[in-house]
């Protein structure tokens, strides 16, 4: 079976992020999802912002959260998976060329609702194009056996190729299902 969904994987800061915001920028399909990006204060990363394709954001984890969902130090906000992440990811299924999960990760563990969005996802006739964090987890096991997923391990001396590489497996997809 040939890949509808492409997962990078890799080390925290290699450029899986980065990779993922050219090919959505690169491509002319109408894309949906959801990115996370880094807060930072006065050079420091302080929490993580989810920003919905569509324009919508919430504060996924921040260093001054409390509460009894953590991953290191950050507290991490159910609000914001449930009323950013899945609404992003459900309007995506139904209104997208291609679906973009950034990321898939420890934090996602703590809401079933948001795993069962990001499957529905992965299970969809839309492609997905996303990044997956490298530490196990049932969900990312889950995931890893899927017979239409392409897992990617992103490194410092890949990362330069991966992108046109992508560029021409997701434009291929997409082309051969009548989005480009």
């Amino acid at each position: 079976m040939a890949a509808k969904n492409w997962l990078l994987t890799g080390k925290p800061g290699v450029g899986k992020t980065t990779i993922v915001r050219l090919l959505v920028q690169s491509l002319r399909a109408k894309t949906g999802g959801f990115l996370t990006e880094e807060i930072r204060e006065k050079g420091v990363r302080v929490g993580f912002r989810l920003r919905d394709l569509s324009g919508g954001e919430g504060i996924l984890a921040h260093t001054s959260f409390p509460g009894p969902h953590r991953v290191g130090r950050y507290g991490v906000s159910l609000e914001a998976m449930e009323e950013v992440g899945i609404p992003a990811l459900k309007r995506a299924i139904t209104q997208s060329d291609l679906i973009v999960i950034d990321e898939i990760g420890k934090m996602e563990l703590f809401c079933p609702a948001f795993q069962e969005a990001i499957l529905e996802a992965l299970d969809s006739i839309r492609p997905v194009l996303g990044v997956l964090q490298g530490r196990p987890s049932p969900l990312s096991q889950r995931i890893e056996t899927r017979q239409d997923t392409r897992i990617i391990p992103v490194t410092f001396e890949n990362r330069a190729r991966l992108g046109p590489e992508l560029l021409l497996d997701l434009r291929a997809h997409l082309n051969g299902i009548g989005c480009l």
